[in-house]
């Protein structure tokens, strides 16, 4: 656990953590020592009896926020009827259900089919084995700093920390790696373009596809459409159009994962809508059942649709407690569209948040770029703003002087801070946290001099 300042938690807490390090692996990413109690909404509560205003929502799965009484509700009356019945081999309503309800959501015109799985590893795992399957080519492009699991599949696809890697090769064959389009830290130079995203997609075709890969053995590009544990970055309008058409010329397909980007976070169902394409698959997960393990894959009628009896399957995914909490979820964020419910508020309120960030950067020369979309939003700290060096050391203790006045938020990248509340957050409770985050980085800046 790192630590840049004295942690001020009480006995039960310490408790907790030292019986915690006696027994669970040390590889979890545990960044203060925060013990749950419980919660409610946007707060939550140590064992100790702190409350917290809940910035981090179990990183992005508590879409609905704590313990919503819909979901919970949901949760006991499937439980009272059966817990299991493995939905690769029987049927049962929840599944169904559910599945009739995301497919409805799909941000393409084609019909959708769906198929559930455990967790965002296990869809992205999926998502990319039916990319190969269907196009019977074996190569992956994926994007430097990106997160797609831990898994060795999906593992292979990432490239956030060398720590995730390191020890874990060979991974899988048949990815390789692209700069993301994000125009703040460009790797790529511009010559010749307006657009840093389109420079990416030109690099593909014109550099990678002739030097490296034949466009015709690459089976699918993955891609997040706002990347997340990269540093919640946002790419340049013309990245996704011309992503989109690079795929549709080579017959490559357009994969997203929106395992932390979707289900209502940005103000849409899926974060690929702002940007006016239709992808071909999508993986989902986290967000889509209040916290409950389950994941997605969302793909076209004429890809999934042909894949084959057998070929691809699962014993616990789309379990039917986690449909039932999926369905309630889905209902309580909005209809098909994201229209009357928590997408709609997730919008408003992140927008708010954004313009409230906006205000108060002129007073915090750390503060290089604010960035996002509804409830996915990110703060990047940098050491000066002309070199735009980053900022780790600050950040982490901006993170962890926020827990000690009762803002639990986390940091991505290098040396970003993300918000990323419960769809469902008001304006006061955001007022409360962004005030304690305002204190944390001045307290910060004061403490290393920066002015």
């Amino acid at each position: 656990m790192a630590k840049s300042v004295d942690f001020n938690v009480g006995p039960k807490a310490l408790e907790y953590v030292e019986r915690d390090h006696a027994v669970v692996s040390p590889s979890y990413t545990r960044d203060y020592p925060f013990v749950m109690s419980h919660g409610k909404g946007a707060e939550v509560w140590d064992v100790d009896g702190r409350r917290y205003v809940d910035m981090t929502t179990g990183i992005a799965v508590n879409s609905t926020g704590h313990a919503h009484p819909k979901v919970v509700q949901a949760i006991k009356d499937q439980a009272e009827k059966f817990l299991h019945m493995a939905g690769t081999d029987f049927y049962y309503p929840s599944q169904i259900e559910f599945a009739e309800k995301l497919a409805a959501t799909a941000p393409f015109a084609e019909a959708a089919r769906v198929f559930l799985a455990n967790s965002g590893t296990e869809a992205v795992e999926g998502a990319l084995k039916l990319a190969r399957y269907h196009t019977k080519r074996p190569q992956i492009i994926a994007f430097l700093n990106s997160f797609h699991g831990r898994s060795m599949g999906a593992l292979s696809a990432t490239s956030s920390k060398p720590v995730q890697r390191a020890h874990y090769f060979p991974l899988i064959p048949g990815f390789t790696h692209v700069p993301y389009p994000n125009a703040y830290r460009p790797m790529l130079n511009m010559d010749g373009f307006t657009d840093y995203g389109e420079r990416v997609v030109d690099y593909i075709e014109n550099v990678l596809f002739k030097t490296i890969i034949p466009a015709e053995e690459v089976a699918g590009v993955l891609v997040e459409p706002i990347q997340g544990e990269g540093g919640y970055v946002v790419p340049t309008p013309g990245f996704f159009p011309a992503l989109r058409q690079l795929c549709d010329r080579y017959g490559i397909m357009l994969i997203t994962d929106e395992v932390q980007s979707g289900i209502g976070r940005t103000g849409k169902w899926w974060a690929i809508e702002h940007f006016g394409v239709e992808p071909d698959i999508i993986a989902s997960a986290k967000g889509i059942a209040s916290g409950m393990p389950l994941g997605a894959i969302i793909a076209r009628e004429s890809i999934m649709g042909h894949w084959e009896y057998g070929s691809h399957g699962t014993t616990f995914g789309g379990n039917p407690v986690s449909c039932a909490a999926g369905i309630a979820t889905l209902d309580l964020l909005g209809d098909a569209h994201g229209k009357g419910g928590m997408i709609e508020n997730a919008a408003e309120v992140g927008q708010y948040m954004m313009d409230a960030l906006e205000e108060i950067a002129p007073r915090h020369p750390s503060i290089g770029q604010i960035r996002g979309r509804g409830m996915m939003l990110g703060v990047e700290l940098i050491k000066d703003q002309g070199t735009r060096e980053p900022a780790k050391y600050l950040r982490d203790e901006v993170v962890h002087r926020a827990f000690n006045e009762g803002l639990l938020i986390l940091g991505c990248g290098t040396s970003t801070i993300r918000f990323m509340p419960p769809l469902n957050l008001e304006k006061p409770m955001a007022d409360e946290a962004l005030h304690i985050f305002d204190q944390a980085l001045t307290a910060a800046e004061e403490a290393h001099g920066i002015r």
